[in-house]
């Protein structure tokens, strides 16, 4: 086993030995996308050690495999650009559906939201006062707080008393799911559809609502360190936040150059 002939153990590994051992997988031809899952088990594992105490830290939690390509990163729209996409959808006065769409909007450009965690949002999950919201986790994601922009208040406040109750009072309907389509029900996907469709006529790059978290979690990654983007997009794993860092191989060759021992 390498990490014995290296006369180190999985309590005492530091950096500086994991990309000698690195230098090692790359010497023996293995993919560098074999190379990235195994760091990915690795990460879940020294993770383990640190919360049983036999570590005191994660060596290689920053470390990414660079020069794969990553087909999540296609055509990433900038903040700005989001931005537009949400003050270009207008809504209309008296167009109930038009203002929760543009709150629904919101929550993906603003919290990064997916689209079932939007469906699993209930009246308990909103909170005006703190001006955050509580976004459930599921089988692959962790649940977490997220904060609201000010100019979102008004506006969910207003879906909260007025237009939620009419939707509901029309529908003769009882239940705590926070968004609902116009007969009261708890489907939005044609709703949504509709509200895809009206955005590519703003910009010729959007192409759906997964294009949008994509580049919410990169324009993130710019602000914001891999944990915190971890925790605000509800990533289970770092390794799923490290899929969305921009960069290439370059560094990790540098890196085993410099720590390999035959240098």
């Amino acid at each position: 086993m390498w990490i014995a002939g290296y006369g180190t153990t999985s309590e005492t590994i530091d950096y500086k030995a994991f990309i000698v051992y690195l230098g090692t997988l790359n010497k023996s031809g293995i993919s560098k996308k074999t190379i990235r899952g195994y760091i990915g088990n690795l990460k879940h594992y020294f993770d383990y050690l640190q919360q049983e105490n036999y570590r005191s830290d994660n060596p290689i939690e920053n470390l990414t495999i660079k020069g794969i390509p990553k087909t999540v990163l296609k055509n990433i729209l900038e903040f700005e650009e989001l931005e537009d996409l949400y003050y270009s959808y207008e809504a209309e006065n008296g167009n109930d559906l038009r203002k929760r769409n543009k709150i629904i909007l919101g929550l993906l450009i603003y919290q990064g939201l997916k689209t079932g965690e939007i469906y699993r949002l209930e009246l308990d999950n909103i909170n005006l006062n703190k001006g955050r919201i509580e976004v459930l986790g599921s089988r692959i994601s962790n649940g977490r707080m997220v904060s609201l922009q000010a100019w979102q208040f008004l506006d969910i406040q207003e879906y909260l008393n007025e237009i939620r109750p009419r939707i509901l009072h029309k529908n003769n309907r009882n239940t705590d799911q926070f968004f609902l389509n116009s007969k009261g029900k708890l489907c939005l996907k044609n709703s949504l559809k509709k509200v895809s469709d009206e955005l590519k006529t703003y910009n010729q790059n959007y192409q759906d609502l997964n294009q949008i978290r994509s580049s919410v979690i990169v324009n993130w990654l710019k602000m914001n360190n891999l944990r915190k983007t971890q925790y605000l997009a509800g990533h289970r794993y770092i390794s799923s936040t490290e899929r969305y860092k921009q960069d290439d191989l370059e560094g990790l060759q540098e890196m085993i150059a410099s720590f390999h021992p035959l240098k």
